[in-house]
């Protein structure tokens, strides 16, 4: 009788053997963890501190990084001990996320992502509803989408950071894969392309030489597309592979972005009272809105502050302020923390500068 060619082998059988060894020694080493951040969780609870600190976890995860010796990849280590935090921070309470909705969008990825799997999840119909549950209370954050790399800013989530309560704690960033999903594998047939403005724009390319006569439907996101595109065969959506799987839908074309290196940012909102400001990390990011008025030099007038004190500037743009006066709204976003002598004095000129000043947040830029 011949051997059974796929029979492990006496040296792979032992090498299993010491892998589980391993995985139950971490599954020790794990409950141990939980164990002490129940603990933490009691002290935070006597203190009245919040649970989630993205400060706090932003350098562990950057302490890991620089620890590792491999053979395990430094960028294996983030998600790996996020999932890790996110499943001991549940056990001291559960953290609510409201994003834009329905499951499978790439808002979803990215709360996924920031805070790990182990959250209560908030689908949200549009940005406006996000803001507003967060701020109301029905989740502890808020995570939307402020910039893509191809198509600028997110007009709408830019627009209501004006008049929120809400400010900003963190930061991630998404490789934005756009797929065509569909009920049947083909391309044929196709009457209607349904997506999020944003994913029509960043896919225009692709959509104008293999579907030039096929119309483009805004929807609220791209889940709600391929949601729609689940009930009619005529009609396709642009989302994400996770949506695919939601909703069981076919992918007809792959990595239809006209940008190869298509990436979506994302911040983290909550409300001041739910959750202090996050304290300097050595890597942090401030972000506000301005605006001055109308008149010779104003803009000039901007970045003086930032100059004199040293401060380096990541972003700059604009947003109509609809007065009806060419007046606009300028979002900056600046290196570094208010703890920071430098950017305290720097953000304090620019304060006087300015007809409108209001910070959005400070937070550790993203540790992916």
């Amino acid at each position: 009788m011949m051997a059974d060619a796929t029979a492990p082998t006496d040296e792979l059988l032992a090498l299993r053997e010491r892998i589980d060894a391993v995985d139950r020694e971490l599954l020790s080493l794990l409950n141990r963890r939980a164990g002490l951040a129940l603990a933490v969780g009691d002290l935070k609870k006597r203190e009245g501190s919040a649970v989630f600190r993205p400060d706090r976890e932003a350098q562990v995860i950057a302490g890991l990084k620089a620890a590792n010796r491999g053979p395990l990849r430094a960028d294996n280590v983030a998600p790996i001990w996020r999932e890790i935090m996110s499943a001991c921070r549940s056990l001291e309470s559960p953290t609510r996320v409201a994003f834009l909705g329905p499951a499978g969008t790439f808002s979803e990825e990215a709360s996924l992502g920031f805070f790990g799997s182990s959250i209560e999840r908030v689908p949200c119909g549009s940005f406006d509803e996000v803001f507003r549950v967060t701020a109301a209370g029905g989740a502890d954050f808020g995570v939307v989408p402020i910039e893509n790399s191809s198509e600028g800013g997110v007009a709408r989530a830019l627009d209501l950071f004006l008049h929120t309560p809400l400010f900003i704690i963190g930061e991630t960033s998404l490789f934005v894969r756009h797929q065509l999903l569909r009920r049947t594998a083909s391309l044929q047939g196709i009457e209607v392309v349904a997506a999020h403005p944003q994913a029509l724009a960043q896919c225009h390319g692709w959509l104008s030489t293999h579907l030039p006569q096929v119309e483009r439907r805004p929807v609220s996101s791209n889940a709600e597309g391929a949601r729609l595109a689940s009930l009619d065969e005529r009609t396709a959506g642009i989302a994400s592979a996770r949506a695919a799987a939601e909703f069981g839908l076919h992918r007809v074309a792959e990595a239809i972005q006209d940008d190869a290196h298509n990436r979506t940012r994302f911040v983290v909102v909550t409300m001041p009272e739910r959750h202090p400001m996050p304290q300097a990390s050595g890597r942090d990011c401030t972000s506000l809105v301005v605006s001055v008025k109308n008149r010779p030099g104003a803009v000039h007038d901007l970045l003086v502050p930032l100059k004199n004190h040293g401060v380096s500037m990541s972003r700059f743009e604009s947003r109509p302020a609809r007065s009806g006066q060419w007046e606009y709204y300028f979002y900056i976003d600046i290196e570094g923390h208010p703890d920071e002598a430098r950017v305290a004095a720097a953000l304090a000129e620019l304060r006087q500068a300015c007809a409108f000043f209001k910070v959005l947040g400070t937070y550790p830029l993203d540790a992916h």
